[in-house]
């Protein structure tokens, strides 16, 4: 079968996720275990290969039966009550918490304290439950309005001020139609776009890629909000997009002769799974 096949340049870890893998690695160069409070990574292959090393994945209660160790705060961030443990707990502290969800957690607290004295409230346009948000929301004492989509809009109160912030791993188009929604609802609603740029130009650019490609294979953990996301944006402009985790779940009933095959992934998809993929593809080739 003769196939052309590309790896998307722009896909694999954003930066926030390498800064944690590496301050991992570096760790486990020198220890034989590290705690990670939460997946380091929404990867299971990623995860895999990180426990073969020594990492190990805590819940928030397995934490709190933790004392004088040492525990990786992922690039997702934490609520200020996790600091407060620790402490408590005289646990070590490596954070990773990515430096765009760092200032993104400084904004949200900062627009919370003020609003609040005027019975205001802090919007976020992210996945309940995701860690992100979860670190989110505990910079608003939890009071925070969380919002999925736009059908949730009218969960606002708009007799009070609004500022809605966003989960920095989402859709900006649909960032933007919540937004105009809002603001459509109060016209003085606080807006603050904080997509990370690195994510929101990796939209841009996916589009163009799947258009490009009569095949994507998608790669990422079903676990990966972000990947749902990609996955999602890919197959809307291409309609043979495909989502494996592994080069087993590839279908070669998917592939024609003569395909241009794109190979592509979310922001927890490492450069090595997608190299794995490409090198799989050799043997379809033959």
């Amino acid at each position: 079968m003769r196939l052309t096949v590309e790896i998307d340049p722009r896909s694999g870890f954003c930066n926030g996720v390498v800064r944690a893998v590496q301050q991992a690695e570096n760790y486990l160069q020198y220890s034989a275990r590290l705690y990670s409070l939460g997946a380091i990574v929404h990867n299971s292959v990623e995860l895999e290969r990180l426990k073969k090393k020594g990492l190990e994945i805590l819940s928030i209660d397995e934490v709190r039966q933790l004392h004088h160790d040492v525990i990786l705060v992922r690039a997702h961030g934490e609520p200020p009550e996790t600091y407060e443990l620790a402490r408590q707990n005289d646990l070590q502290v490596i954070d990773c918490t990515c430096p765009v969800v760092l200032r993104l957690q400084e904004r949200v607290r900062e627009t919370w304290q003020r609003l609040r004295a005027e019975g205001g409230q802090v919007v976020i346009f992210g996945k309940k439950g995701h860690a992100e948000v979860n670190g989110l929301v505990g910079q608003t004492d939890g009071e925070a309005i969380v919002i999925g989509c736009i059908e949730e809009v009218d969960t606002i109160d708009f007799s009070h001020p609004v500022a809605l912030f966003s989960q920095t791993t989402k859709d900006p188009d649909e960032f933007r139609r919540i937004a105009d929604c809002i603001r459509a609802r109060r016209p003085d609603a606080e807006v603050y776009d904080t997509i990370c740029r690195q994510v929101a130009q990796r939209h841009k650019s996916l589009v163009a890629f799947a258009a490009s490609h009569s095949v994507i294979l998608f790669v990422s953990g079903r676990e990966s909000s972000n990947g749902k996301v990609l996955f999602d944006l890919c197959r809307s402009v291409n309609a043979r997009t495909y989502w494996v985790e592994n080069a087993s779940q590839i279908d070669r009933s998917w592939l024609r002769d003569g395909d241009t095959v794109g190979i592509c992934g979310a922001t927890s998809t490492p450069k090595w799974q997608l190299e794995e993929i490409f090198i799989s593809l050799q043997d379809v080739m033959e």
